[in-house]
């Protein structure tokens, strides 16, 4: 019997998932305790780690925020004036932060979600 042949080793897959989501017309986007909330239900439902959450709301209007996670982040600015929210959401391993969107578009209460995905590292 001849020796086993060494097979090649698969292709490595990204090295993780960024959805760009940007979120219209939606409400609350002047509310920190809301986006806070929405982060914590965002990082349970893609299955990732919370290590770290901070918002900071802006005089007269609009809230940024991040969620650092054992997986990446999740970050957000919003124009509440323009009824705007521009999330970025990277998670690797085994968290899909496709998970996310349906959580966002209930959080704020609209149906205007546009996402854009980037496959990051190497394919």
């Amino acid at each position: 019997m001849p020796p086993a042949q060494p097979q090649p080793l698969p292709a490595p897959g990204p090295a993780g998932v960024q959805l760009v989501i940007e979120l219209r017309g939606g409400e609350g986007l002047d509310d920190a305790a809301r986006i806070e909330q929405a982060f914590r239900d965002c990082v349970a439902a893609c299955g990732a780690r919370l290590l770290h959450l901070h918002t900071h709301r802006f005089s007269p209007q609009g809230v940024t925020g991040v969620a650092v996670l054992a997986e990446s982040h999740i970050t957000v600015h919003t124009w509440p004036e323009h009824g705007y929210a521009a999330f970025d959401i990277f998670m690797c391993g085994a968290a899909d932060p496709w998970r996310a969107v349906p959580v966002l578009r209930r959080a704020f209460a609209t149906e205007d979600v546009a996402v854009t995905e980037l496959r990051r590292g190497p394919a």
